[in-house]
Formats: C-alpha cells, sequence, structure tokens
C-alpha cells in the first residue's frame, strides 16, 4: 500500500511538472526562436562588421596627420557635435574611427589618417550589429521590449529545468536519454529528439539566459542597486542595463559639453572650420603615442573628459571583458596613470564579466561561437520537434495541455523551488502570481476556458 501510493505521489508530482513545462514551453516558443536567431547572428560581430565596413575601413597607408586633424574633420562631419572618443588604429591602413557625441546620439566618423577626408558617417544605433543587438534584447521596443525578454528569458529557465526533471535518467539507461531512439517510431523520434536535444544542450542555454539577465531592465537594475550596496564601488559599471533610452542617456552622460570639449581639446570654434590646419599641441596629441605603447585590445578609445568622468581616459573596450582595462591620463604629459584591470574589479563585476563574455561567444575564442551557434541551433531543433509533437497529439478543439493526476498536490519542496525561483527571478514569479489569481477567480467560473486550457473541471466549475 505505501508503494502504491509513493508510486502514486510521484506520479502526480511528475505529471504537475510536465503541464508547467508545457505551459512554460507554449508562452516561451516564439521568444526562443527570436533570442536563439538574434543571438546566433550577434556571435559573429567581430567578422561581420569588419566585412559591412569594407567599403570605408582602410586607405591606402601614409604619414598620418596629428590626431587632433583627424578629430577636427570628424567634428565637421557632425555640426554641434562633440568628441566623445577616439578610437586607436590598429593597423597603418586603418581608417580611424572617431566617436561624435550629439545630445544622446553617438555618431561614428570614418576618416582617412592621412588625408583627414572623412570616409562615411552613421549613427552608432543605425549600425547592423546594434540593430541586432537591440532586436535580440529588447525587441526594439524599449523598456516594453525588455521587460518581455526579461519574462520570456525566465520562464525558458523554468521550462529547461522543469524539462530536466521531466527527462532526467531514473534509470541507467542511455538511449532516449543521451543518444536519440531513431527506429522506434516517429512519435519517440520527435519526442527524442526534443528531450536529448535538451539534454544536451541545456548547462549551455541556461548559461547564456543567466549571464543575459544582467543586461534587462528590471533584473539588471536589481542587480545595479545591489552592487552600490555590496561592492560599495568607486569603479563604474562595466555594463549597461535597460532599454536602448538607457543606453543613450548613458552615452550621453560620457560626452562632454561643447564648452568642455573646446577647452580640453583646445579646438574651440574650430568644428565648423573649412580650414585644415590644427596646432597639434593637444593632449590628444601627447597622450596617443602612450597609449599606443601600452599595446591593449582593440578597440582602445580614448576619451576627453565627461560629466562622468572628470579627467582623459583611456580604456580597452574588447568584447573579450576579462582582458579590458583603463586608465586616466595626465593630458599635460600624456603620462597613462594607475591602470584599473579586470580583477581589480569587484567580485560582481567580474562574474557578470566573464558572463557577458560567455554571451558574446568571446571568452575562449572560436570555441565560444561555436558552442553558442550549437545552443541557437539546438533550441530551434528543439523548437520545431515540440510543434511536430504537439501537432501530432493536439485534441480537436482544445490546447493539448498534459491532463491533471488525479491526487495532484503541491509537494513542500516543489513549493520551495517554486518560491526560491520567484524570488531570484522577480518578472517569474509576478506572472506566476498572476496567472493564478486568474485561474482562482476568472476561469474558475469559466468552464469551457478550463476545457480548452486542460484545467480540472469540478462541479462546481459546471
Amino acid at each position: 500500500m505505501v508503494s502504491t501510493k509513493a508510486h502514486s505521489s510521484r506520479g502526480a508530482r511528475y505529471r504537475m511538472v510536465w503541464r508547467w513545462h508545457f505551459y512554460a514551453g507554449l508562452f516561451c516558443l516564439p521568444f526562443i526562436v527570436w533570442l536563439a536567431t538574434t543571438g546566433m547572428i550577434y556571435l559573429f560581430k567581430p567578422q561581420v562588421e569588419p566585412w559591412l565596413e569594407r567599403d570605408f575601413a582602410h586607405v591606402a597607408s601614409g604619414p598620418a596627420l596629428p590626431p587632433s586633424r583627424q578629430v577636427t574633420a570628424a567634428l565637421a562631419a557632425v555640426p554641434g557635435g562633440v568628441l566623445n572618443a577616439y578610437e586607436l588604429p590598429v593597423t597603418a591602413d586603418q581608417a580611424t574611427r572617431v566617436l561624435v557625441g550629439k545630445g544622446a546620439q553617438v555618431i561614428r566618423v570614418f576618416v582617412d589618417p592621412s588625408t583627414a577626408r572623412v570616409l562615411h558617417v552613421v549613427d552608432e544605433d543605425d549600425r547592423f550589429m546594434r540593430v541586432i543587438f537591440y532586436l535580440h534584447g529588447e525587441l526594439m521596443a524599449g523598456t516594453p521590449g525588455s521587460m518581455l525578454v526579461e519574462l520570456a528569458a525566465s520562464w525558458t529557465i523554468v521550462m529547461l529545468l522543469t524539462g530536466l526533471y521531466l527527462w532526467w535518467p531514473r534509470d541507467a539507461r542511455i538511449r532516449g536519454v543521451l543518444v536519440p531512439r531513431l527506429t522506434s517510431g516517429r512519435r519517440v523520434f520527435w519526442r527524442d529528439l526534443h528531450a536529448v536535444t535538451g539534454v544536451w544542450i541545456s548547462a549551455m542555454a541556461l548559461t547564456l539566459l543567466l549571464s543575459g539577465l544582467p543586461w534587462a531592465k528590471s533584473w539588471g537594475g536589481l542587480l545595479r542597486d545591489v552592487r552600490q550596496v555590496y561592492a560599495q564601488a568607486t569603479v563604474v559599471q562595466d555594463w549597461t542595463t535597460g532599454s536602448a533610452a538607457e543606453h543613450r542617456a548613458n552615452r550621453e552622460a560620457n560626452t562632454p559639453v561643447m564648452d568642455e570639449h573646446a577647452q580640453h581639446m583646445g579646438m574651440a570654434g574650430m568644428a565648423g572650420m573649412a580650414g585644415p590646419m590644427v596646432s597639434d599641441d593637444t593632449p590628444l596629441d601627447r597622450i596617443v603615442p602612450s597609449v599606443t605603447a601600452l599595446g591593449w585590445p582593440a578597440p582602445v578609445l580614448i576619451s576627453p573628459p565627461s560629466k562622468r568622468v572628470a579627467s582623459w581616459s583611456v580604456r580597452s573596450d574588447t568584447q573579450n571583458r576579462p582582458k579590458r582595462l583603463e586608465a586616466r591620463i595626465d593630458p599635460s604629459t600624456g603620462e597613462v596613470g594607475v591602470i584599473t584591470r579586470f580583477q581589480d574589479r569587484p567580485f560582481l563585476d567580474r562574474l557578470v564579466g566573464y558572463g557577458v563574455a560567455i554571451h558574446e561567444g568571446q571568452l575562449f575564442g572560436p570555441l565560444n561561437q561555436v558552442l553558442g551557434v550549437v545552443t541557437g541551433l539546438g533550441l530551434l531543433t528543439m523548437s520545431v520537434s515540440v510543434v511536430v509533437l504537439w501537432w501530432r497529439r493536439r485534441p480537436l478543439g482544445r490546447l493539448g495541455a498534459p491532463a491533471p493526476h488525479r491526487d495532484a498536490r503541491m509537494a513542500g519542496v516543489l513549493i520551495a523551488v517554486v518560491v526560491l525561483l520567484g524570488m531570484f527571478l522577480p518578472l517569474f514569479g509576478a506572472s506566476l502570481l498572476v496567472v493564478l489569481t486568474l485561474e482562482r477567480w476568472v476561469l474558475s467560473r469559466w468552464h469551457g476556458g478550463r476545457e480548452f486550457l486542460g484545467l480540472p473541471v469540478t462541479s462546481t466549475n459546471r
């Protein structure tokens, strides 16, 4: 009798987890396809951007003009703009990139270093990979889009965890867990294709989902608050949080106003001048040789004083964040001051930095990109296979959710896990409360809705 009850309890628990896995997948599926596709494209930013910029990123090598001359030409191409950053060229034939700030905009200007001729002008937000970044992180819908992506990511984490619980082997079998059964019929094939793929990619998929949360509006905002209390850091946070609007506000804070720019660059009123001659006796011309000698990972950005940083500064903006460095610079001598390395940052910053580098496919070179692509293709495979499974077994006129077990009750351990997940993923917790409230107060009075969704229908619901 005890064995029968235990078996019934396990069956009820399994069925309940299966139902939540089904509902989580139903909501997440379109977002999984979207995030996997855009994420795989963004992985290849280091390869795609140089190819897209091939027509104006390289020039015939020749003696380079002083950096101040090149910056003046870039500013003339953006009336009303001020210097945001000067990007150090990597090779002699590379066009100089000058980032020009104009309010909340940052505009990238490509300049021929030997002639100061402007080759191309583009808003940073209009660059292909920046568009993909916003499509991936916020659906190009600002803060609401960021919140929706975070909600979908939270439920996808729940979906993966419940899927692992459902498919975790309760014996020593390998076929059907680590290896799909290809000759056991169509239904088993599609089921194994879905589940076995999930087992293999779940660790990397969870890593990508968790490492993406610091960018999200809600979760990332809470993490930022925790960082301020816990880390008490004077080092500026090395990742952005929220929507494109917040990213633009962050850029504006890093861009000096016109008067500051004119004072520090020694170029007051020259942004609109046609004359080519500018004295090379400026801080930038003294700073560039010192920074070039450092040999930091590209791209290396030199920035004048701004609202956020009150002195000239230099930073490596490489996507492999553990290799990033930054320092303040003495503008009168070009001498580089104390260097802040990745290991000097607070523990929380380092943890997020490793996660972001993995998320962007840059932590351990091409292998990281390959793992990202394999994970993205695995998520797409799971999405296609589960649609096939659902389509083949769906009942007419119903959603096709797994039927509830007659002895279904939430065990204490399961309740504790759900509560912990709700605390760790606030949007998941809040949405779960909304779902439970709707089920209790709306669906309890709507017999047809409960029947369609596969919820138990009692005599009190009729």
